[in-house]
């Protein structure tokens, strides 16, 4: 089984096992199970040169290429509603060969920063998936907490105060799967 993270709104594209080059394929068939659906299958049968679909809906997967020259599955553009197994079972007269996908779906979270009263600082990840961590520079008195959204996002939350008047510049450190990220604010004299 193979762990994958792909970016939402990317394409994803996951390939079938390798089998043997004597190996008679016979049939190819993609097994779907994502979060909160109904699981589907993608199929083509070779000896009838034949593509079946059952359950599969969602216009965004769909075969990358030609599946009976190459049976990889293509998502376009990833989204959230992705998330989910997928597996990859290729029958030949010689056995059965397969791969299972576990994708998770990142979400790049909007970073901000502001600067409030009596020298205390808010910094927002807004809506990333997974949550991201927040860390100050310098550290400071933090209070930080998550607001879970319904669309599976998660915005993280962090308020800093500086009671120390000598101290002109923080900040704002956002680490997340999908790259890091930091913006610096200058406080008030206090």
């Amino acid at each position: 089984d193979i762990s994958l993270s792909v970016q939402m709104g990317t394409k994803a594209v996951l390939c079938c096992p390798h089998i043997p080059p004597t190996s008679v394929l016979i049939i190819t068939t993609w097994k779907i199970h994502l979060r909160d659906k109904l699981s589907c299958s993608m199929s083509l049968n070779r000896e009838r040169n034949q593509s079946e679909k059952n359950n599969c809906t969602d216009g965004r997967i769909s075969w990358a290429s030609r599946p009976d020259q190459n049976p990889e599955l293509q998502i376009h553009p990833v989204s959230i509603s992705h998330e989910g197994d997928y597996r990859c079972e290729m029958g030949t007269l010689e056995g059965n060969f397969e791969h299972t996908y576990h994708l998770q779906v990142l979400v790049p979270p909007e970073v901000t920063l502001s600067l409030e009263k009596n020298r205390t600082v808010e910094c927002k990840a807004i809506a990333g998936r997974p949550a991201a961590q927040i860390f100050w520079a310098p550290e400071g008195d933090c209070v930080t907490g998550k607001e879970y959204q319904d669309n599976g996002t998660v915005t993280t939350r962090s308020r800093c105060h500086y009671p120390d008047g000598n101290l002109s510049t923080v900040t704002c450190l956002v680490s997340h799967p999908t790259g890091n990220r930091s913006q610096s604010i200058d406080l008030l004299p206090g």
